[in-house]
């Protein structure tokens, strides 16, 4: 089915099941070793999963796999820091030791723009190592936000959007222009090494960028702020294709892990109807030919997942799909398990053209608005 496909998005139904995160894992750790696929990117903060990526490449003070993800703290910490995933962790660096080479080892890479400022803070942690006057220029710039209370970019967000508070938005853009700038200086002294962290703190920079846009957006509307942030991860997975590419001297081959809202393809949904784009459509537009995009889902089971955002864990029951609906469709054929491959089934393509509900259960899952929260 991936045939020579470069980039294999592989999205789940919920965002804690089990069942779906060892699949993908499993189909991931094939890619690997017998595609030549060399990059796993999730939906995740750029730094939190590049401190994974250094451990897998053995250029970390993490020890262990554990600690490698405890940088994955803000909400809803059981994506990423899970069992299945910890796994792979332990796994893909097992692998790169085998391999042993640098430019032909597999990283794990954040697509997220979240970590407005986590990545301020890294931005300035690499141009203090490379150029302690641009690493001033820089502080002086991002402390723009420093009368924003809170870390997590809402409450600046919320300020500039009414005119509470100052807008940061120039000073962002300086800051990336200058980075990149110089970036030709920075890249030359070191070699691969280098490249990757230059690269890193540019991406951190594009992210603040991007980041500071998205709070402000958010409390203009839901459809420009969705919109802005799967733009910024597809630019995000492009920018990682080429920098790959180039350290590898060969197209690069990429997985990307995400929720179905983000990988599958927008124009078949109601997301596209009332103006949404997301990943797996600007990846079909951008790449067709060179893409194969996998969902799951399920009828029923359990699913760690919590009432409210920022509230606790809780294993929660899914209820068995509505009428109407993909989930029971499926669920009518009898298998505990299926392979649903369009191109060699079109009466099964034919079959879901209509209009069905499908469900989606993210961080979140009420079960008792089931119907307007979940579908």
């Amino acid at each position: 089915m991936i045939g020579d496909a470069r980039l294999v998005l592989i999205g789940e139904g919920s965002d804690g099941c089990a069942e779906f995160y060892a699949a993908r894992a499993h189909m991931t750790r094939r890619l690997i070793e017998q595609r030549g696929f060399c990059a796993v990117a999730v939906e995740a903060d750029w730094p939190d999963a590049y401190r994974v990526n250094r451990f897998v490449r053995g250029r970390s003070e993490d020890a262990t796999a554990e600690e490698a993800l405890r940088g994955f703290q803000r909400f809803p910490t059981w994506m990423w820091r899970n069992t299945v995933v910890l796994d792979f962790v332990g796994w893909l660096r097992e692998h790169d030791d085998r391999v042993g080479v640098e430019s032909r080892k597999a990283g794990f890479y954040g697509l997220d723009l979240y970590s407005l400022h986590w990545s301020m803070e890294e931005v300035i942690s690499y141009l203090e190592g490379v150029d302690p006057q641009a690493a001033a220029r820089a502080r002086e710039r991002y402390s723009c936000f420093d009368h924003a209370s809170g870390d997590d970019g809402q409450s600046y967000g919320f300020a500039a959007a009414f005119g509470a508070g100052e807008s940061c938005e120039q000073q962002v853009l300086e800051q990336l222009v200058d980075l990149q700038r110089h970036a030709y200086e920075y890249a030359k002294r070191d070699g691969l090494l280098a490249e990757d962290e230059l690269f890193y703190a540019e991406r951190n920079a594009v992210t603040v960028q991007n980041a500071e846009r998205y709070y402000r957006e958010i409390f203009g509307g839901q459809v420009a702020s969705w919109n802005l942030r799967d733009r910024h991860m597809m630019d995000t997975l492009e920018a990682l294709a080429d920098h790959l590419g180039r350290v590898r001297g060969e197209p690069a081959k990429i997985v990307v892990w995400a929720h179905n809202s983000h990988l599958g393809d927008a124009r078949a949904t109601e997301m596209g109807s009332r103006g949404e784009l997301n990943v797996g459509q600007l990846v079909r537009e951008r790449h067709r030919g060179d893409c194969r995009l996998i969902g799951f889902t399920t009828y029923t089971g359990t699913v760690t997942a919590a009432d409210d955002w920022g509230a606790p864990a809780d294993r929660k029951v899914a209820r068995p799909a509505l009428p109407d609906s993909v989930e029971e469709l499926f669920h009518e054929v009898g298998s505990k398990e299926f392979l649903l491959w369009f191109e060699v089934a079109p009466p099964a393509a034919e079959a879901l053209c209509g209009a069905r509900l499908e469900r989606a259960i993210g961080v979140i899952y009420r079960p008792r608005t089931e119907r307007q929260s979940h579908y």
